[in-house]
C-alpha cells in the first residue's frame, strides 16, 4: 500500500494517455497526426513549456462529449488511487475546449460524473478547480467566470495556468476580485518559467492561497521567508520540472533546500501523461534521486493535506493525517 497522500496540482487534461487519446479519436472521428502510440510518445520530447503546450492543445481536440471526459476522469482516478491518492484539487482548462466548441457543461457535467463517485469507486475524493489560461486576454477569463456560474456548485475554486513567461499575473486582477466575491478559493501557478516578482504579484494583487509550482521563490530571500512566515504551499511537480528543462536532472531538484529552508512544499505530477508519472511516481523518484528519508517523505505527505482545501470537513483532514502518520514504510 502506498503512502497516503493528497494531489493539489493535476490538470486532467494533462492525464490524457496515448492508448485513451487513439481511443477518443477513433469513437469521435477526429485524425491524429501520428501513426501509433508509439510515435506519439516520441514526441513527448519537450524543449520547453510551450513545446508542451503545443502537444498538449493538439491532443485535447479527441475531448468532444460528456462520456471522453468522464473517461478522462475516470482513468486518472483509478490511476491515482494505485499510487496512494487518498484526496484530489483537480485543474481544467474550459476556455481550451470553448474554443473549439466543446462547452462548458460538456466539460463540468462529464467530469462530475465521475467526481461525484469517485470516493465510493476509487476511494478518492474530489474538488475541482477552473483555470483561466494566462496567454488568453482578461476578457476572456472573465467570460469563462460568466459562463461558470450556472456550475459553481461544483467548482472549488479558480486557477491561472499555460504560458507564463510575459503574462503577468496582475493581467488577471479583475477576474480574481470577482471569483473571490463568489466565494472561489484562488490559486496560480507562478515562478515555474517567470520570475520571483510573479509569486509575489500573485500574491498581493490576485490573493492566491497557494502557489502552483513556485521553485524560483528561492531566488529572493525575502520572498521565502515570507513564504514560510505566512505558511504558503508550493506545490511542486518534480518530474514536470525535468520534463520541461525547468531543472537539468532530478538530482539537482531544489525540494530539499526548500524543505530545509521550511517551506510547505507538496509534490504532485502536473500533467502525468506527458511529464513521466503520476504522484506515487514522483515521491518514488525524488526519494530515489534526492535521498529523501522516510520521515520527509512523510512530511511532504503531511503537508499535501495541510494544503488542500479541505476546511469544510476538518474530519475528513483529520482521518488522512491519521493515515499518514500510522504509514509504515
Amino acid at each position: 500500500m502506498p503512502l497516503p497522500k493528497a494531489e493539489l496540482h493535476l490538470h486532467i487534461e494533462g492525464t490524457l494517455e496515448p492508448e485513451l487519446a487513439f481511443e477518443l479519436a477513433a469513437r469521435n472521428g477526429v485524425p491524429l497526426p501520428y501513426a501509433d502510440t508509439e510515435e506519439l510518445r516520441k514526441a513527448y520530447d519537450f524543449e520547453d513549456l510551450q513545446s508542451f503546450l503545443n502537444l498538449y492543445y493538439e491532443l485535447m481536440a479527441v475531448l468532444r462529449t460528456e462520456r471522453d471526459f468522464e473517461d478522462l476522469a475516470n482513468a486518472y482516478l483509478a490511476r491515482a488511487a494505485a499510487q496512494g491518492v487518498r484526496h484530489a484539487e483537480i485543474f481544467f482548462d474550459p476556455q481550451a475546449h470553448i474554443a473549439r466548441g466543446v462547452g462548458m457543461g460538456t466539460v463540468v457535467e462529464g467530469l462530475w460524473r465521475v467526481l461525484g463517485e469517485s470516493e465510493a469507486r476509487h476511494g478518492v475524493s474530489t474538488q475541482l478547480i477552473m483555470c483561466f489560461l494566462r496567454d488568453e486576454s482578461a476578457e476572456s477569463a472573465l467570460e469563462t467566470l460568466e459562463a461558470a456560474k450556472p456550475y459553481l456548485d461544483r467548482i472549488v475554486g479558480v486557477g491561472l495556468d499555460s504560458a507564463e513567461v510575459g503574462h503577468p499575473p496582475a493581467k488577471f486582477r479583475e477576474v480574481y476580485e470577482a471569483a473571490a466575491a463568489l466565494g472561489l478559493r484562488r490559486v496560480a501557478h507562478a515562478g515555474e518559467e517567470g520570475p520571483p516578482e510573479y509569486i509575489t504579484e500573485a500574491l498581493d494583487v490576485l490573493g492566491v492561497e497557494r502557489i502552483d509550482h513556485g521553485l524560483r521563490c528561492m531566488e529572493d530571500p525575502a520572498l521565502v521567508e515570507r513564504l514560510v512566515r505566512d505558511r504558503v504551499p508550493l506545490t511542486l511537480c518534480p518530474l514536470s520540472n525535468v520534463r520541461l528543462r525547468t531543472v537539468d536532472v532530478l538530482a539537482d531538484h531544489p525540494l530539499p533546500a526548500m524543505l530545509d529552508a521550511g517551506l510547505l512544499c507538496t509534490v504532485n505530477s502536473d500533467d502525468p501523461a506527458y511529464f513521466g508519472g503520476y504522484a506515487g511516481d514522483n515521491f518514488d523518484a525524488v526519494r530515489s534521486a534526492l535521498g529523501l528519508g522516510e520521515e520527509r517523505l512523510r512530511e511532504l505527505a503531511r503537508n499535501s493535506f495541510t494544503a488542500s482545501f479541505l476546511e469544510h470537513d476538518e474530519e475528513r483532514r483529520a482521518r488522512y493525517l491519521a493515515e499518514v502518520e500510522a504509514y509504515r514504510f
